[in-house]
């Protein structure tokens, strides 16, 4: 974790760099001091010869000269005067350690030798006979005679001075690394401190503080890096805001279609649903039998989708589910040249089938019925103008079938008239306070001669918590009237016929369950309409000839009192109509 951090790298680096420079420069200066010292010491010696030498040149007494030599000479020096292998002269030295050099070991170098023989002067860095000892020692022949001086020093001097500055240059060195450091950390930490909010700025960023800013502190680059980083910050808030305005709208839309919509990638995943999309699916897997709680792509629409990208063409289909009908339109969705994926517009055409139906059937229905009163009305009455019914009794009964077959064309009419007016908005409620229990019961009694005929029981079952309610009595008695005679009609013998009314909180809740051969699946979404008849087998029945309006009307009466009702029904099983009412309207 430490490594990974900006200032320490770039410290890091600062410093090796500096070091690598540094101890670079530090070995040519020690060379450099060495190699100076040495050359000093050696002119400093070649110095001294030359004096000695003009000292030789200008003076002839032995014992004069050798006394200037003494005194001209540094005393840790020593001075070798040869003028052959008998006559020389060596002078003495404070340094008790540099030793004197035998005469023969100067003709036994070849380099000496060849300044002893007047052919070159020469210097040479050497040890002492029989020790560890370095020495510099100076050659040069002598003018105008034969012999050589001779002078040589410990080289410990130029040591001790070669060491001195060596540590003078390790100090400054080491000063120099420590001044690095700090310069290098003040460095790195002023171009990180930048980096490291530019950092925290963009973490905040990522959590979506849009509203985050770099403080720009200067003008270079990396106040560059902070304007651009916190205009970078503007326009991205800009977007995400744009692109949420625009999410919004479109889940706005694709919530308020009544259509809908399901998007689909390649594979066959949905992505993106709305809500009448979501009964689609809900349906869908209500008729397959599937609890799961996670939606599954029904297999018609991945076969559809198989057949768009298949085709890469706008493919339409009908589907059927639980009596209701779906038109799917599913078109491809390219990324580029290539297929994404697919959308699929689903609309419910059951209400548009369901009016085709109406439309079709309207006329037929209400021809059907009033045929069969007008053809007895017209049958009858010839009848009468023939002559056929001689007696009164004859013609008395005649007239009574006209009677009958025209009240039955009065009460159509009168059908068709009440549903104009409520669809219309025309029905009149008298609202009062009734008591509900009593008027359960009188509206049970009507049909007990009916049920005991055809041996069915009924089963009256309350839960009142308030006795009186308010509600149209005439019109609600209408409704139940309707609604057990249906149930009753359709009973098979011995069946049962069950009223449950249950009251209490702000609503009241009807239920008339019957034990009949109950409404086919594809029957139910037009249970309501006009003229409607499920089994038109039973319409030939003895007592089943009704109209097909009552249901109709019984919805409409439903609804004007604000409520609203329901059927569900299986085949052989029976049919349960429910229907909810507020309990003070």
């Amino acid at each position: 974790m430490f490594w990974r951090s900006v200032v320490v790298k770039l410290w890091f680096t600062i410093l090796l760099f500096f070091s690598f420079v540094l101890l670079t420069l530090t070995i040519f200066l020690l060379q450099f001091f060495q190699n100076f010292h040495e050359t000093q010491a050696r002119e400093e010696l070649e110095q001294d010869a030359n004096k000695i030498i003009s000292v030789i040149n200008g003076q002839d007494d032995r014992q004069l000269m050798t006394t200037t030599i003494e005194q001209i000479t540094d005393p840790s020096k020593r001075v070798v005067l040869v003028f052959n292998r008998e006559d020389y002269w060596k002078s003495s030295s404070k340094d008790q350690e540099l030793e004197s050099l035998d005469i023969n070991w100067f003709y036994s170098n070849e380099e000496f030798k060849q300044v002893l023989n007047h052919e070159d002067s020469t210097y040479q860095k050497t040890t002492l006979p029989d020790t560890d000892r370095e020495i510099l020692i100076v050659g040069q022949p002598l003018e105008n005679q034969n012999g050589a001086v001779f002078l040589y020093e410990s080289l410990d001097i130029v040591k001790e001075t070669t060491s001195q500055t060596t540590t003078l240059i390790f100090i400054a060195a080491g000063i120099a690394i420590v001044l690095t450091t700090f310069f290098a950390f003040f460095l790195s930490t002023r171009i990180t401190a930048p980096l490291i909010k530019m950092r925290k700025a963009a973490l905040e960023l990522a959590k979506g503080e849009f509203h985050t800013k770099v403080p720009i502190l200067t003008r270079d680059e990396v106040g560059e890096l902070a304007i651009a980083f916190n205009r970078m910050g503007r326009q991205l808030k800009y977007h995400i805001q744009a692109l949420n305005q625009e999410k919004e709208q479109l889940s706005s839309i694709l919530s308020s279609m009544a259509d809908g919509v399901i998007t689909f990638n390649r594979s066959g995943e949905m992505l993106v649903t709305n809500p009448p999309a979501d009964r689609f699916l809900s349906l869908s897997t209500f008729e397959k039998g599937d609890n799961q709680e996670e939606e599954v792509t029904p297999l018609e629409l991945k076969s559809t989708l198989e057949r768009v990208i298949a085709s890469e063409e706008e493919v339409t289909q009908e589907i059927q589910l639980q009596g209701r009908t779906f038109v799917v339109i599913m078109s491809p969705l390219y990324d580029q040249l290539y297929i994404r994926g697919a959308v699929a517009v689903i609309r419910d055409m059951t209400e548009e089938r369901k009016l085709d139906k109406l439309r079709k059937d309207f006329i037929a229905n209400v021809s059907h019925e009033l045929r069969t009163p007008i053809s007895m009305l017209q049958g009858y009455s010839e009848a009468i103008v023939d002559g056929v019914a001689d007696s009164k009794e004859e013609k008395n009964e005649l007239a009574q079938i006209i009677h009958d077959e025209s009240m039955r064309m009065g009460r159509l009419v009168n059908e068709l008239l009440d549903i104009a007016r409520m669809e219309a908005g025309h029905i009149q409620l008298n609202v009062q306070e009734v008591e509900l229990e009593p008027f359960l019961n009188k509206v049970l009694n009507k049909f007990k001669g009916m049920a005991n005929e055809k041996e069915i029981t009924l089963k009256p079952q309350f839960q009142l918590e308030e006795p009186v309610v308010r509600f149209d009595p005439d019109r609600m008695e209408q409704v139940l009237t309707n609604l057990i005679d249906n149930a009753i009609r359709h009973s098979y013998k011995e069946g049962n016929v069950e009223l449950q009314v249950i009251s209490n909180g702000e609503h009241m809740k009807f239920s008339v369950k019957d034990s009949g051969s109950g409404i086919p699946e594809e029957d139910l979404p037009f249970v309501f309409e006009r003229f409607y008849k499920s089994d038109k087998s039973r319409v030939k029945r003895k007592g089943s000839n009704g109209t097909g309006l009552g249901l109709a009307i019984v919805k409409n009466i439903v609804e004007a009192h604000k409520g609203s009702i329901d059927v569900h029904s299986k085949q052989n099983e029976g049919t349960t109509f429910i229907f909810v009412i507020p309990r003070n309207l």
